[in-house]
């Protein structure tokens, strides 16, 4: 996997090294990225018209048009036209008119005639996939133009940030442990990094529980995927951790059944940003990150039990029916391995808090 580009849009700064490196080792302007990925992360506007997003057009002898659009009822639609050749889909993953954070994925393989249009959201463990015909490769120095700010090119300030690889990003569960979280195993914490399949892991009760699978990826440390500090001694953590702001907590306690009604609850970390329980990280700061990305692991486990880390109660990687759907088997992680091991995971065992009442519960906590 190789991100050649990615513009942060909330930051204004871009990092195009790889696009341009690939120019020079590959060719020139005309030369073609058979497979690759574009990704586009934004916040989906509430509107009762057509909103453009991301427009993208040229002529010449390689004629081009991307237009990605939010559409009324909390959408996004993609129409790519490519020398001739039309590419169009219209996705919603709520179908329920939800507007949120959402990340558009667009993945291609000219050589083996496979294309899909993903849209995943923020408050959703599903991804919604559409097949597309055979595609078109994309040239290079169209990718590079596209990536940077220019003429040919127009952005909605709902976008937070663009970005391509030259490989077939996968979607759907990813992880969100930074490498080094020490993990509880029978033999003491180990970091998570170092865990491999067969091995056993605690859970918050005490019983050990195999690692049927161990996930590891690079992603743009932007957006969904921005790294965030969760501070000791809160949340019952012996040291700060670092995780992706997709990352959920499981918390318990009296509290939480006075408010909520259940003996626990799912919190996403992105929902705790901005207070006193968590920080967000500076990408340049980090040392983990490689430019602009960073890199997260994370581990599934039977029934989908949480984990113990560094003396917090996190979640382990959600699942759900993922092995009983072939296209977004496909698509995600776990493409390559053999579906009898892969688990199906029922429905969560906790309700997933919003960002209101995962604040107040986070404030309760310091008080």
């Amino acid at each position: 996997m190789c991100w050649l580009g990615i513009t942060d849009f909330a930051r204004g700064c871009s990092d195009l090294s790889g696009l341009v490196q690939a120019l020079r080792t590959e060719g020139g302007g005309d030369a073609l990225m058979l497979r690759g990925t574009l990704v586009v992360e934004m916040s989906i506007p509430d509107s009762p018209r057509l909103e453009p997003l991301l427009q993208f057009s040229q002529d010449g002898d390689w004629p081009i048009s991307l237009a990605i659009q939010a559409v009324p009822g909390g959408g996004v639609s993609l129409i790519l036209q490519q020398s001739g050749r039309l590419s169009h889909a219209t996705l919603n993953p709520s179908g329920a008119g939800h507007t949120g954070q959402v990340r558009l994925t667009y993945a291609w393989d000219s050589l083996a005639g496979y294309a899909r249009l993903a849209l995943e959201c923020a408050d959703s463990d599903r991804a919604q996939i559409a097949l597309l015909p055979p595609p078109c490769p994309w040239r290079y120095q169209d990718l590079k133009t596209l990536v940077s700010p220019g003429p040919l090119r127009f952005t909605s300030a709902a976008l937070t940030y663009l970005a391509v690889s030259n490989a077939l990003e996968p979607v759907g569960p990813m992880p969100g442990l930074a490498p080094e979280t020490p993990v509880a195993t029978p033999q003491g914490y180990r970091p998570v990094d170092t865990l491999q399949r067969g091995d056993l892991v605690l859970s918050e009760s005490g019983d050990s529980l195999p690692v049927l699978h161990v996930l590891r990826r690079e992603v743009p440390a932007m957006g969904i995927f921005r790294p965030v500090v969760l501070r000791a001694p809160f949340f019952g953590l012996q040291q700060a951790i670092q995780v992706s702001a997709s990352q959920r907590l499981v918390l318990s306690g009296s509290e939480v059944e006075y408010l909520f009604g259940r003996p626990a609850v799912l919190v996403p970390t992105r929902h705790l940003m901005g207070t006193s329980v968590a920080t967000a990280v500076a990408v340049p700061d980090h040392p983990r990150g490689k430019g602009m990305t960073i890199c997260y692991t994370q581990l599934i486990l039977p029934d989908h039990a949480p984990l113990l880390a560094a003396g917090g109660v996190l979640e382990s990687l959600y699942l759900g029916s993922l092995r009983r759907d072939a296209t977004r088997l496909k698509a995600s992680q776990l493409a390559a391995v053999d579906r009898a091991t892969v688990p199906e995971h029922g429905p969560p065992r906790y309700p997933v808090l919003g960002a209101f009442d995962a604040a107040v519960l986070a404030e309760r906590r310091v008080a």
